[in-house]
């Protein structure tokens, strides 16, 4: 029954917080709702069957089907599900990483030119975010490491693979498998959990 000024008056920061959250605008949450619901009325007048439903009944549905929380079984959670068959299986997920940059200067803070970028994106015919298998017979890292390249200008480039990043392999050790597209692509191989994604 008592105000929040009285309830939180030994934690002055919290208190400001939270009146500070309450004052904020709602217009992202308006846009967000009003876009909603455009989608679904113009869904709906295709004639195609569409249901609705909120994140409670996905979050009931995937704890009574004993279902770990990810971004991909919450999709297969959403409105009236009885059953999902065979969830724990590999996941292809898929993130943007862009094409690279027009700029060729790094630069602090303050704008002031920290390091220069090679004018040429593609070195011996290869190019940052290409996807390549690296056979390396000898040394160190000698194996086969398939994954998104990072090019350098000496030709020994650096292979992000599922496992870690393997630096230091020569290009002529690299054969191109796709040319970079802007998106980055890994297979899950088991469901990846909201707790692991954040640990990571």
């Amino acid at each position: 029954k008592q105000s929040i000024e009285d309830f939180l008056q030994r934690q002055p920061a919290l208190l400001h917080q939270i009146q500070a959250q309450a004052k904020a605008p709602l217009q992202d949450a308006t846009a967000v709702n009003a876009t909603r619901w455009a989608l679904f009325n113009a869904l709906k007048a295709t004639g195609l069957p569409v249901e609705t439903a909120s994140g409670g009944r996905t979050k009931f549905n995937r704890t009574r089907l004993d279902i770990p929380k990810t971004h991909a079984l919450d999709a297969a959670c959403v409105g009236a599900v009885d059953q999902v068959r065979d969830w724990n299986r590999p996941v292809l997920s898929i993130r943007a990483t862009g094409r690279g940059a027009y700029s060729r200067t790094r630069t602090f803070n303050n704008g002031f030119p920290r390091g220069y970028l090679m004018r040429e994106k593609r070195v011996q015919g290869f190019q940052t975010g290409d996807w390549v298998r690296a056979e390396v017979p000898t040394g160190q890292k000698a194996g086969v490491h398939v994954g998104r390249v990072a090019i350098r200008r000496t030709g020994s480039f650096n292979v992000q693979t599922p496992g870690g990043t393997v630096a230091g392999i020569s290009h002529r050790y690299c054969r191109l498998l796709q040319r970079a597209d802007g998106y980055g692509y890994t297979i899950q191989t088991k469901p990846v959990t909201e707790d692991a994604r954040r640990a990571a």
